[in-house]
């Protein structure tokens, strides 16, 4: 006898809402900026914990022909999710080209980012066994942590004959302090960049991210990758928020109940009642990503109402004060992250970035996605 079907939003307690459609207008959005430099997209972390399928198809339809990834399992993935190794659009693995990957590299059509000289040297020996294949060179200017530093720089400079064989699609560097405009690093790189690029073979250059694209056109260069505004974080923190809200994450009521001063909610009583209250118990939690640092501190929203996170986040499970929302019932949904309470907010909440807050939202939701190209 075959089990009946339990999944679908009828019997779900959270749904994650993506909208496809506001993602391709965020993508616009930053090539519009950034033109006439060329836009290219990231898509690492499961297209930042919203599906790098939906994300990737829905970008490649809004024009994008570039993206970057952190590993090369997440770049396979996403070369199947476009069409397969056929299929036309530069993928790139941004954590480089390890020991043994390179047939992997062509089997799936992709490109390592090389990030030092050995990386470099591997590279241009499989090349010249087996034919050229597209790379990326990576430079360090001020992050300390991936691509060439100075002194290795100093060496290509000096010895050229190092990237023979190679096929450079794109020479990048990543900037350490772009959503702090006023940092004097982002100048000292942009101009640490500029004068790199011009000692090495004329490829693209691309040295902006989300919110380096905000800083101006010197930082553009050929091209820039955005990642987390895609998505509808704000790339300035502190400046209105031009990118168009990407998610929205709901949560069913499962049960409520009337308290009274002097009961407490939840593990450690953090919470104690002064009077009459309405708590609203949501099957949400921390094992979903919902940050346990939200405890006390996030609201969210009924029908237009704003409503306060009561207690501490449990690993399922989290507790709201509707007493300001009378016409709530068990059932209904209540919007957790949404206009009114949005990623950004949340992040300011938890006392972290939109990043994480992306990442972390777990498989346990529903997900529903709207317009675009699931």
């Amino acid at each position: 006898m075959p089990s009946p079907k339990i999944s679908g939003p009828s019997n779900a307690t959270t749904i994650l809402t993506v909208d496809l459609d506001a993602l391709a207008a965020n993508y616009r959005l930053l090539q519009q900026r950034a033109a006439p430099a060329q836009c290219a997209a990231v898509v690492k972390a499961d297209g930042y914990g919203l599906g790098v399928g939906p994300v990737g198809r829905t970008l490649q339809a809004a024009g994008c022909t570039r993206f970057f990834v952190a590993h090369l399992d997440e770049a396979a993935t996403l070369r199947e999710a476009l069409g397969g190794a056929a299929s036309t659009g530069e993928i790139a693995v941004l954590n480089g080209l390890m020991p043994g990957q390179e047939k992997a590299f062509r089997d799936y059509n992709l490109m390592p980012t090389l990030n030092d000289l050995g990386q470099v040297a591997q590279w241009s020996e499989e090349c010249r066994a087996n034919g050229a294949h597209p790379s990326i060179l990576h430079l360090d200017t001020g992050m300390c942590r991936l691509g060439l530093p100075p002194e290795e720089q100093q060496t290509l400079f000096d010895d050229p004959q190092r990237l023979d064989g190679l096929s450079l699609t794109c020479i990048m560097s990543h900037l350490a302090c772009a959503d702090t405009p006023d940092h004097p690093l982002n100048r000292q790189q942009q101009v640490d960049f500029a004068a790199a690029i011009k000692r090495l073979p004329k490829v693209d250059a691309s040295l902006a991210a989300s919110s380096g694209i905000f800083l101006g056109p010197d930082w553009h260069f050929d091209m820039v990758r955005p990642g987390v505004s895609l998505y509808g974080v704000a790339p300035t923190p502190g400046e209105p928020n031009p990118m168009a809200p990407v998610v929205k994450l709901s949560g069913k009521i499962i049960q409520i109940r009337h308290v009274d001063a002097p009961q407490t909610v939840g593990y450690g009583a953090t919470h104690r009642f002064t009077g009459p209250t309405r708590v609203a118990t949501v099957a949400a939690g921390y094992a979903d990503g919902y940050l346990r640092s939200l405890s006390g501190r996030a609201s969210a929203s009924i029908g237009g109402i704003t409503v306060p996170v009561v207690g501490r986040v449990s690993m399922d499970l989290i507790t709201l004060d509707i007493s300001n929302a009378p016409a709530a019932q068990p059932g209904d949904m209540i919007d957790l992250i949404g206009t009114s309470f949005d990623v950004d907010a949340a992040a300011d909440a938890a006392g972290t970035i939109g990043y994480e807050i992306l990442t972390s939202l777990g498989r346990r939701y529903q997900r529903h996605y709207v317009g675009g190209t699931a």
